[in-house]
């Protein structure tokens, strides 16, 4: 392979992955806990973008278990844009040996 080869797939990798990284900022995830009590939406730029609470999640009597499911919600949402952007990349980096795809 040629040197100039090599620089025209580089670009055409670096615009797919850019278009990725767009789409995955138009796509969302929900983190949920507590059977659905506690809802956390995330971007696929693990950006916040809603929290949704049941009227059952909300004991005044037990606000660490709120602030517990609240935390399992978002690491839930967390770990699913972290799928997401595996699936999206994944197959795009797949072949070059980068960690982490």
């Amino acid at each position: 392979m040629n040197q100039q080869h090599l620089l025209q797939q580089a670009r055409k990798l670096q615009a797919q992955l850019a278009q990725i990284q767009e789409e995955l900022g138009n796509e969302t995830v929900v983190g949920t806990s507590g059977g659905g009590a506690v809802q956390v939406t995330f971007d696929g730029h693990n950006t916040i973008r809603a929290v949704k609470i049941s009227a059952d999640a909300l004991d005044p009597q037990d606000v660490e278990g709120l602030e517990d499911l609240l935390v399992a919600a978002i690491k839930d949402a967390q770990t699913k844009v972290a799928e997401l952007s595996k699936s999206r990349m994944g197959p795009l980096a797949g072949g070059l040996g980068i960690p982490g795809f």
